[in-house]
């Protein structure tokens, strides 16, 4: 992953190809995301080297030169090439066989932890380098191997240089999920401290904080993290941090608040109790880079990070609201007016992304069962005929906009009337001919409220054919599905 193939580096390409290593790095990282997105995912990252002003990288490698059992002997001589023996290890190292041969030299890390800790600035950044190359290993055992360099790639994070401070975390962040005994160990060491302070020291410089977001969300991601690390993440200055980086940076990008905003979903989606949280504002501050993210994806010509960015934020929006008290909803976010831009991001992704698309329907189900504004809000802003519009769609998306239409109706009865009015009944005569039985039950639970709100709406229904539909269903369906139309028609439409 992320591996240069050429071996020969001239100093006189460095500049024409740093936007092209930009670009090639950018969509390695927007392929990373688009597969967390989908699921959570532990992955590596492995930082190209771009040495684009070093003069040290003039000099010509061979195959021969790239035996690593060689040039660790040479290393431990210590002689004036030293540096020249040491850049081209890195390179080595980025062969998963040469790094298991490496690993296996008695004193090989140590070695590196001797160049790492030394007074030779240059020698310090390629021994990092090194160790980079190593976490990015398949090899489970490499990790652990790199355990003596720990200590020293957390105290590294408060200073250095950018491309520096990048290859600790990195290299922290691919080593941390591979095993219990490196997570334990990093944990102990104060890892979580160590980020949070990173952050906080370097938050003019968005590549390290982005580092430091993906370094987090790979601890996150650890099979007990919600035992052991992420209270001490509540605990810590994190989850104020994470916040205050959501805001994009328009020369920079998406990525740091992307990975933060990974790293707030991971902690509203693995606990109940979301108190520090709230007490923080992540539901304000998500909520209301959503509103404006659902001004921009209308428009031509948005970045294709957005959606990497919509996803995270949704699902910390939709955890946090299910779990917020109604009474404490009004002080967090004014939600009637996260309810246009909720619907403008299902419309946006309907198409190009439905499973985003289910996310923003799922958000706004939450807000409408929460608060009558909301619902009040839909029928306002004449966004329900849009919503009747997606009841025919599949892949659940049909079913979330139904119990988005289900919070309205349920709010009172005045809601009821204009539903009908927009459409809504004979939307469930079409509804409830589908084959999905989710959708059958749901819709007799919306048509039950309806037609129990006014005498109006049962004549209305009767007009439109809903008398045989319901009929069919009751000779045609079994358990729940047949017991909901009976009694619709017993005590609602026959009566």
């Amino acid at each position: 992953m992320w591996r240069l193939n050429k071996v020969r580096y001239k100093t006189g390409q460095h500049a024409e190809s740093l936007e092209e290593f930009r670009l090639r790095r950018r969509e390695k990282e927007r392929a990373l995301r688009q597969a967390r997105r989908d699921r959570q995912l532990v992955s590596k990252r492995l930082l190209l080297n771009q040495d684009e002003n070093e003069e040290h990288d003039t000099m010509e490698i061979t195959p021969g030169e790239l035996d690593v059992v060689s040039l660790f002997q040479k290393l431990q001589q210590s002689g004036t090439e030293k540096e020249a023996y040491i850049r081209t290890l890195s390179k080595a190292l980025r062969d998963p066989s040469a790094q298991l041969i490496f690993i296996k030299l008695e004193n090989s890390i140590h070695l590196l932890v001797s160049l790492l800790t030394g007074s030779d600035a240059w020698c310090r950044l390629q021994a990092v380098r090194c160790l980079h190359e190593l976490s990015h290993s398949p090899h489970p055992g490499v990790a652990t191997a790199c355990l003596p360099a720990t200590p020293y790639l957390l105290t590294y994070l408060s200073g250095q240089s950018t491309k520096f401070t990048e290859l600790c975390l990195y290299t922290l962040g691919n080593i941390c999920p591979e095993s219990e005994v490196v997570k334990e160990r990093l944990l102990a060491q104060g890892i979580i401290p160590a980020l949070g302070s990173c952050i906080q020291t370097q938050r003019h410089n968005l590549a390290v904080v982005e580092a430091a977001g993906f370094t987090l969300f790979q601890l996150l991601q650890s099979k007990d993290a919600i035992q052991k690390v992420i209270p001490m993440v509540l605990a810590s200055s994190l989850p104020s941090l994470l916040l205050s980086v959501l805001t994009p940076d328009p020369e920079f990008g998406l990525a740091p608040a992307i990975e933060c905003a990974w790293c707030l979903h991971s902690l509203t989606s693995s606990t109940e109790d979301h108190s520090r949280l709230l007490a923080e504002g992540a539901l304000r501050h998500c909520s209301s880079l959503l509103v404006s993210l659902g001004g921009a994806v209308g428009k031509e010509n948005v970045d294709q990070e957005v959606e990497l960015l919509v996803c995270p934020l949704l699902r910390c929006v939709g955890n946090l609201l299910s779990s917020c008290p109604a009474e404490a909803l009004g002080s967090q976010l004014r939600d009637a007016q996260l309810v246009a831009p909720l619907c403008g991001l299902l419309f946006a992704f309907l198409n190009t992304q439905p499973a985003l698309a289910r996310e923003a329907a799922w958000v706004l189900n939450n807000l409408t069962a929460h608060s009558t504004d909301c619902c009040s809000a839909l029928l306002t802003f004449h966004l329900v005929p849009r919503l009747i519009d997606l009841l025919p769609f599949s892949q659940g998306i049909n079913t979330m906009v139904l119990r988005v239409l289900a919070n309205v109706a349920h709010k009172n009865k005045e809601f009821c009337i204009q539903l009908a009015e927009l459409g809504l009944l004979s939307a469930l005569t079409a509804t409830l001919k589908m084959a999905d039985q989710d959708m059958v039950t749901l819709s007799l639970e919306v048509l039950f409220m309806m037609v129990a709100s006014s005498p109006m709406i049962v004549e209305q229904f009767v007009r439109q054919g809903g008398l045989s539909v319901l009929e069919a269903i009751q000779y045609n369906s079994e358990g729940e599905v047949r017991r909901r139309a009976t009694f619709l028609l017993e005590q609602h439409i026959l009566t």
